[in-house]
């Protein structure tokens, strides 16, 4: 699990679809069969989120909507869906689209682009704009994604080995991980504090500033939730979609088939300008290529929880406080579901192919009532930044091997380097209109400062 924990996870649907592992001096079961995982999921008072996973995630994040125990998570789900409604997040397509702009704008042909990082860069500034306006300065939402770099690091080591005293030694791994959370509680301190003393925004931090103040005999919303809700929105919601977008682009430059069919849906649609709102139900291929990088390479690839009451599963009894663990990656790699699951092959999710997939067998962003609050601002967020990028640079690899992304807390590459060319130089590329592509600096994003991310993950650094 720790040392090749992917090649470990594809081994266990051979074992049966419920499978007894351990997890450092701890014992757990991993659910094989994607039935058995939409049954546990469904049952959220008998298999809440709990277990080494969350208990991590709770010292990090706290009681927000991401890791609350069940008794807690209708009241808070309900507090917070307005914002994460379609209506919502068309709301935020065109600013989606300027910041892909301005990512993408000031590479040059030829160039050396720190993908993981512009990435993370861009899901890091339209989640703290869609949650906090512009509380969160430039200058802050870079500091935050550097912070997430190494609290991801730190997190899958956490979870595998869940070992208290290791991490509570004064090692460079631990203090890094210590002073990135305390940072990113700061910040966020800080601007709910600026927000107190400034203008009403109407943004996620001012319905949870409202809903503190409104209480109306209702359970009341404390200043601890209303931290705790930024901070696991924020990580969450930044860490997974960059990902994606990673992986997805690392994809497209080892399959130039399916890179000129993307292409050629972008020139077609697009025509060379930003994507808004009306554009997206019209980019299918684009959407099919983001939907087989979450089932090939999915950011949320093992997830923990843990029983509240004895129960029966699968045919075992499991006491009350048993781990149960279970893995998009592994139902995504199962032959059974997917044949040929290790090729990228957009062409799934067309109509009339995705009809024939096992129900339940694509499952990025979870299921049943605590499927991901985030998961429409996220496809959309991913669809426009990929059609913006896509429809005005090729992301080449350099020469040499490509290295499989090992997993940390999240499943991606980490410090993904590829090579820029403008489409405009390109013979019979499209020119796109309204954009600078005059050559400039690297932008903070992609540029040199970004290279001090480490090349390690989670499982190297710790």
């Amino acid at each position: 699990m720790f040392r090749r924990p992917l090649d470990f996870l594809n081994s266990l649907p051979g074992q049966g679809d419920l499978v007894e592992i351990r997890l450092g001096p701890q014992r757990a079961w991993m659910v094989c069969h994607p039935e058995l995982v939409h049954r546990m999921l469904r049952d959220t008072r008998t298999f809440d989120k709990g277990g080494p996973q969350y208990e991590r995630l709770r010292a990090l994040m706290g009681d927000g909507v991401v890791t609350c125990p069940h008794a807690e998570h209708r009241r808070q789900r309900r507090l917070l869906q307005p914002t994460f409604r379609p209506a919502g997040v068309a709301a935020q397509t065109d600013v989606m689209a300027e910041e892909a702009a301005s990512l993408c704008r000031d590479w040059r042909s030829g160039q050396r682009v720190d993908v993981s990082a512009a990435t993370l860069g861009l899901t890091t500034r339209l989640i703290s704009r869609l949650l906090l306006s512009d509380s969160l300065g430039p200058a802050a939402a870079d500091e935050v994604r550097h912070c997430l770099a190494a609290i991801v690091r730190g997190l899958f080591v956490r979870t595998v080995v869940p070992v208290d005293a290791l991490f509570r030694l004064p090692t460079p791994a631990n203090r890094r991980y210590r002073r990135a959370v305390e940072r990113v509680r700061e910040l966020i301190d800080t601007a709910i504090d600026e927000r107190r003393r400034g203008t009403p925004r109407d943004d996620l931090l001012g319905l949870l500033l409202n809903a503190a103040a409104d209480a109306d005999g209702g359970p009341s919303v404390t200043d601890r939730e209303v931290h705790d809700q930024l901070v696991s929105l924020l990580l969450t919601g930044s860490e997974s979609p960059s990902m994606c977008l990673a992986s997805t682009f690392s994809l497209l430059g080892r399959h130039p088939e399916v890179e000129r069919r993307l292409h050629a849906e972008v020139d077609t649609v697009l025509a060379g300008r930003l994507p808004d709102v009306d554009d997206l139900p019209r980019l299918v291929y684009t959407r099919a290529v983001l939907t087989e990088s979450l089932r090939h390479s999915p950011p949320g690839w093992l997830f923990t929880r843990v029983t509240t009451r004895d129960t029966e599963f699968a045919g075992r009894r499991l006491p009350r406080g048993t781990t149960v663990l279970y893995s998009p990656y592994l139902l995504h790699h199962d032959p059974a579901s997917f044949p040929e699951p290790d090729r990228f092959l957009p062409e799934r999710w067309l109509e009339g192919e995705a009809a024939a997939r096992p129900r339940g067998a694509l499952i990025p962003f979870a299921a049943g009532n605590r499927k991901c609050i985030g998961d429409l601002f996220s496809m959309a967020e991913m669809t426009v930044a990929l059609a913006t990028i896509a429809g005005r640079w090729r992301l080449r690899h350099p020469a040499g091997r490509v290295a499989s992304p090992r997993p940390g807390a999240t499943l991606g590459p980490r410090s993904l380097t590829m090579i820029c060319a403008s489409r405009a130089d390109a013979p019979g590329g499209s020119a796109p209109h309204g954009l600078a592509l005059a050559p400039g600096t690297v932008t903070a994003a992609s540029g040199a400062e970004s290279t001090r991310r480490d090349g390690d993950n989670g499982v190297h650094h710790a």
